[in-house]
């Protein structure tokens, strides 16, 4: 069976992983035109540290990145809301690891490319369409640099793991959009001193008053024992145009929401006027759909279930669809049944994080005491909710998002 992945992000490279190990063979074409490790930061929440302990990879996350041993979260005048333990320090069988994305990217690359072997990534090479005969996927591609057209590829079956903007997607849905609701982003990092210990997870204030998310990402990036720290902020705005994602991001166009946010516990104004690249995205997600496989194609990670970047969650979907898929497709003799199968397995669940992720993120606990205690500082947060109550919406996000630790225990 020959298996073309369309694709070589997270959720390709992974794909192409799980099924390497189970015996099946495939190629990665991936529409960059050389691997690079690009990006900020990302946090790998255990139930992804399961799929990538089982790769074998674990000891290489936790070398590259920081394993995190606390959440916090605070209102917009730095005021603490709710704490809680992290990963193996809440007392899960797998860490939670916070690392540069494209420190993740080439860890999962290197792998790839030493397990499959130096051909079995093709970059530069951008799908625009595919076409299906009797038992086989025709994939048509151009080089990403110069436009060419180079020779079509023909498969037995078709994975698209191109993204948010899939190419895949928009063939077979032509009315596909993002959705934007006036939310947009601001993302870039930071070299500080250890804040809070230097392994805390941290949020900050909603998006109707100024919302950031800071975590640290490497240790002792300089030599002087000072972190690269991650932070994205995150602004609401019924006025406000779509963020573009291919420009870098201008301080004037946020600043002033941060600018007076200076706390016993960190200087945020501080840390985003020093940074020094500041990146711009909107939020956006994609209605969930009914059906992501056509015979013999089908969609996976944010081709599949694009969502709000919140709660840490869209590549641990993809990595968990790269597993399911894989394991389908070793368990059935025909590879549309286990389209099918992987299908019927993952689209509701991630339906429910999409939705979620739109409507009750984690951060609903600073907008829940937001909405108790109104938009200023408190003396006593226990006269407005308790502790136990700020617990339950965190615990109800873990569980819709399948990494409560029973869940991980199954």
């Amino acid at each position: 069976m020959s298996i073309a992945i369309i694709g070589g992000g997270i959720t390709g490279l992974a794909l192409a992983l799980n099924l390497h190990q189970r015996g099946i063979g495939c190629r990665v074409y991936e529409a960059a035109p050389e691997m690079k490790e690009l990006g900020v930061g990302i946090t790998v929440l255990p139930h992804a540290m399961r799929e990538f302990t089982a790769l074998g990879l674990q000891g290489d996350l936790l070398q590259a990145g920081i394993e995190t041993q606390e959440s916090k979260f605070f209102n917009r005048f730095g005021q603490l809301i709710y704490g809680e333990p992290r990963g193996k320090y809440a007392g899960y069988d797998y860490p939670e690891v916070a690392i540069h994305r494209g420190h993740l990217h080439g860890i999962l690359y290197r792998a790839a490319v030493e397990r499959l072997g130096p051909d079995c990534v093709q970059v530069n090479r951008k799908c625009v369409g595919f076409a299906q005969t009797g038992d086989t996927v025709q994939i048509s591609f151009v080089e990403t640099s110069s436009g060419a057209a180079v020779e079509t590829v023909q498969a037995d079956i078709a994975i698209a793991c191109d993204g948010v903007n899939s190419t895949v997607r928009k063939q077979l849905y032509p009315d596909d959009s993002v959705v934007f609701t006036g939310i947009n982003t601001w993302r870039g990092t930071s070299v500080r001193k250890p804040m809070l210990g230097g392994r805390t997870y941290m949020r900050v204030g909603t998006i109707q008053t100024g919302k950031i998310v800071i975590y640290p990402i490497i240790d002792n990036v300089d030599g002087k024992g000072n972190q690269l720290i991650n932070w994205t902020t995150e602004f609401q705005s019924d006025d406000q145009p779509q963020n573009d994602w291919n420009k870098p991001g201008k301080l004037e166009d946020f600043f002033h929401i941060y600018q007076d946010w200076h706390f016993d516990w960190h200087d945020i104004a501080e840390m985003i006027r020093t940074s020094d690249d500041i990146f711009e995205y909107p939020m956006v997600d994609k209605d969930p759909l009914d059906q992501w496989t056509f015979d013999r194609v089908t969609l996976a990670g944010d081709a599949a279930h694009p969502m709000y970047p919140r709660g840490s969650n869209g590549a641990a979907q993809g990595v968990i669809d790269a597993r399911t898929l894989a394991e389908s497709l070793r368990q059935m003799d025909n590879p549309r049944d286990a389209l099918k199968a992987y299908e019927e397995a993952r689209i509701g669940p991630t339906a429910n994080v999409v939705r979620t992720n739109r409507s009750s993120p984690p951060d609903v606990i600073i907008m829940k005491v937001e909405e108790l205690v109104g938009d200023r500082p408190f003396d006593n947060l226990d006269d407005y909710v308790s502790q136990d109550d700020l617990r339950e919406l965190s615990d109800r996000y873990k569980q819709i998002a399948g990494f409560s630790k029973e869940a991980l225990r199954d």
